[in-house]
């Protein structure tokens, strides 16, 4: 494909499901994500974590809540995602 047409394709965008562990901040929150993967050696199923900073705009995610989360544009520095829908109070 040569660089003065477009691409038709969409960019797909990574979404990840987890808990809210933290909503101190303003228009922001923690949520932790809980992978299962398997070791790379030893092939056991294994549990990987990890914490994003998310966009928050309403405020509507509250510590211990189920939310689907969205990547974006970077909002700050720390911050590359978005809350999508809340999952469950």
């Amino acid at each position: 494909m040569s660089e003065t047409q477009q691409d038709s394709r969409p960019h797909i965008r990574k979404t990840r499901v987890g808990v809210v562990v933290s909503d101190k901040m303003d228009k922001t929150i923690v949520v932790e994500h809980v992978a299962r993967v398997p070791h790379p050696q030893f092939k056991k199923i294994v549990k990987r974590s990890k914490k994003y900073y998310v966009h928050d705009e309403d405020g509507v995610a509250k510590i211990g809540d189920k939310v689907r989360i969205v990547e974006t544009r970077p909002m700050s520095k720390s911050k590359r995602w978005k809350v999508a829908e809340v999952l469950s109070h």
